[in-house]
């Protein structure tokens, strides 16, 4: 551990920072799945278009506040629409 007060702020500071982080990158994570598997469930469009909107929502937000990189996110929810109009052409 640090012994200068600045260094021990700053510890205290990147702890914070990197828990808040996992929790962004677990919750992306997560709403990616959820709208993998209801395309893979054949879920109604309206469904389907609503996890698009939250995976979406959530995804600009980890971009902005620096979890993840911009275009990162920009290509999860390009991959993610591309997959649903796919699967939407088939049905």
């Amino acid at each position: 551990m640090a012994n200068h007060k600045s260094a021990i702020k700053r510890h205290k500071q990147s702890v914070k920072q990197a828990a808040r982080n996992r929790a962004m990158r677990t919750r992306t994570k997560n709403v990616v799945k959820a709208v993998r598997v209801a395309i893979a469930a054949s879920s109604t469009p309206e469904e389907i278009a609503a996890k698009l909107r939250d995976a979406t929502s959530v995804l600009d937000k980890a971009a902005s506040k620096g979890t993840l990189h911009k275009k990162t996110a920009a290509r999860k929810i390009s991959r993610l629409a591309k997959a649903i109009n796919a699967a939407q052409a088939q049905a």
